[in-house]
């Protein structure tokens, strides 16, 4: 379905979270480092509960998700503290982070606080510890300039990374603490976004330019976008965890698409003159001889099943509103999120299941359907079957209203699930833990002399003093070693080489499943130093490298594959005899004859002489037999 965006009213915002590589966390000194969940050496768990914020209000998100009444088990390391197991007070600020963020923001054209203030942020889905994220203020009002128009940058913070979401197992949730308190720059641009093409160049634009600084993390996971949606319409939507550049412009499209057929849906619910009944209805007795496993195990516990009628939505819950997701997926994740249950079942996708056609028409009659009524049923505990009822007759009723603002996570193929409703002033208040930190003229002025070279500035730089075609350039420039590139490459030169071996070595090496990530700036630095000395020839760069990233050192690495320079001599020996083996093969074919030579002397001398020493010698070598 195409969508006239500029018709639809289209806004569309972006948050980008980047972790920085600080040298410690936010409010301790714990490495930000990334564990295995099974070097854990302790865990503890938790049960969170909503707080009211300093005005006396509760937020309704927190309400919601402390209504499921999860228990959260933490997992701990010996590279976590007792900040991290929130029986400790935080420390201080982290300076390094906080120049980093203010470097981030003079970048955006911003304009920094005069004073820093930690904020508590109320969360209670388990992702911290402490029922809350710390986040500090740090500046505002800036902009970033795109194809389609000037957009606005409204907001940057520095807040604590979450912890990350192990396993759910029953009525419990499981986090790693490792992640818990890593820096992280929080971005919010205006709503100035009109198409899902621009909110992808926005993600990338600002993608890059914190790529720019040295000091924050690369990889899968270090940067994630959030989107904002709406439509003239519609309601503001938040969607979560959008991975990928790609993603993006997905996430846009898929949501405005949402909304477009809510709001039809809801246009016919109110032609038809729909409603939710406030009662619900006890149908276990209907399913006890049932087909269906679900119901038959909800039972078999003690559990009961639960119906609900939906007045005027016959034909409607099972409509489609973004690919793979219907009306009644959106039922199901409240029921789900505000009950811990596996899911509901729903007239229009019935008889299914093991629900027979017996079975609906008895729960239909129990209910009193009319012909264009509906039903929602649920099966599992008395108290959590109750609980999804209530939570789908809610979002029952939203539907009749249009588009309600919430927040929702994203799924691989651009569609979305609920989460939580949209979260309000209401969940913020100060922290009185940390103190604040006053942001100078003087240390801004020390900032902005610090601030580096954008990654395109860096590219074009690059094939300026080094002579490197475009693709090598932008490749070391967006990569993590481009200060290891400029090192090694003016200590030892040949910068073509080395690029290619930072960027197109290490991708063939990692097809043939070498673990190339362990490989750092400094293993470069090494290799290259052994071939300037001639201990290795460039031909032996694969294998050396391969080794290395398998742990071994490189003066290992060389007595392993057996290489080590030889001199100038030895090679004119070995080429000479080889020549003297196929004297007569010379003779018949001439100077052509070394093309056919040339593998015999490369099998013996690969690794350990130049591959152009080796072509000259035993060009060299030929023409002396020639003239003989």
């Amino acid at each position: 379905m195409s969508l006239d965006y500029a018709a639809l009213g289209l806004k569309a915002g972006l948050e980008i979270h980047q972790q920085l590589a600080t040298r410690h966390k936010l409010y301790c000194y714990c490495p930000p480092r990334d564990r295995d969940v099974r070097e854990s050496n302790f865990e503890f768990f938790r049960y969170l509960r909503a707080r009211e914020s300093e005005l006396g209000e509760v937020d309704r998100a927190a309400a919601e998700q402390a209504m499921a009444k999860k228990r959260f088990i933490y997992k701990a390391y010996d590279t976590t503290c007792l900040v991290e197991n929130d029986e400790e007070p935080p420390r201080p600020l982290n300076m390094e982070a906080l120049s980093v963020a203010l470097k981030a923001a003079l970048m955006l054209n911003m304009k920094p606080v005069d004073e820093a203030f930690t904020m508590r942020k109320i969360v209670v889905d388990g992702s911290n510890t402490t029922g809350f994220q710390r986040t500090c203020f740090v500046a505002s009002g800036g902009h970033v300039e795109t194809a389609s128009g000037r957009v606005g940058v409204d907001t940057l913070c520095l807040e604590e990374d979450a912890a990350s979401r192990v396993e759910a197992k029953g009525d419990a949730i499981v986090y790693s603490l490792d992640r818990l308190g890593i820096p992280l720059i929080e971005i919010a641009t205006a709503p100035d976004i009109r198409t899902p093409a621009q909110a992808r160049e926005v993600a990338l634009h600002i993608g890059t330019l914190l790529r720019s600084l040295p000091e924050v993390k690369r990889g899968l996971g270090t940067i994630r976008q959030d989107v904002n949606v709406s439509i003239a319409r519609g309601a503001r939507v938040e969607i979560k965890g959008v991975q990928t550049l790609d993603l993006v412009e997905q996430a846009v499209e898929s949501e405005a698409l949402r909304q477009v057929n809510l709001l039809a849906i809801r246009d016919e619910l109110v032609a038809r003159g729909a409603s939710v009944d406030d009662e619900a209805f006890d149908i276990t007795d209907v399913f006890r001889n049932t087909g269906s496993k679900v119901i038959k195990k909800a039972i078999s516990s003690g559990g009961i099943a639960m119906a609900v009628r939906l007045r005027g939505f016959r034909g409607l819950v099972g409509r489609e509103i973004q690919p793979g997701r219907r009306l009644g997926s959106e039922l199901s994740d409240r029921a789900k999120r505000a009950a811990g249950v596996g899911g509901i079942f729903h007239i229009d996708e019935l008889p299914g299941y093991g629900i027979t056609q017996e079975e609906v028409d008895a729960v239909s009659a129990r209910l009193g359907l009319g012909a264009g009524d509906a039903f929602v049923m649920v099966a599992d505990s008395r108290e959590k079957a109750e609980r999804a009822v209530e939570a789908v007759k809610a979002r029952a009723r939203e539907a009749l209203i249009g588009v309600p603002e919430e927040t929702r996570g994203a799924l691989p193929n651009g569609s979305t699930e609920y989460m939580r409703p949209l979260p309000g002033r209401a969940r913020m208040y100060p922290e009185t833990d940390v103190p604040p930190v006053e942001i100078t003229p003087e240390f801004l002025e020390k900032l902005r002399k610090e601030l580096p070279e954008t990654l395109p500035e860096k590219k074009a730089r690059l094939m300026r003093e080094y002579g490197l075609n475009e693709e090598l350039a932008g490749g070391i420039a967006y990569s993590t070693v481009s200060q290891e590139f400029e090192e090694i490459a003016r200590s030892y030169g040949n910068a073509t080489l080395v690029a290619r071996t930072m960027l197109g070595t290490t991708v063939e090496l990692r097809r043939e499943g070498v673990p190339v990530e362990s490989l750092t700036g400094e293993h470069y630095k090494q290799l290259f130093k052994c071939l300037s000395e001639g201990r290795i020839a460039k031909e032996a760069i694969p294998k050396v490298l391969a080794e290395m990233a398998r742990g071994a050192s490189i003066e290992e690495a060389v007595k392993k594959l057996g290489l080590g320079g030889i001199s100038e001599g030895e090679v004119r020996a070995v080429i000479h005899e080889i020549v003297q083996s196929k004297k007569d093969f010379v003779r018949e074919k001439g100077e052509a004859s070394q093309s056919g030579l040339m593998g015999l002397a490369m099998s013996k001398l690969r690794g350990k002489a130049d591959g152009k020493l080796i072509s000259r010698i035993l060009k060299e070598e030929v023409m002396a037999e020639l003239k003989k």
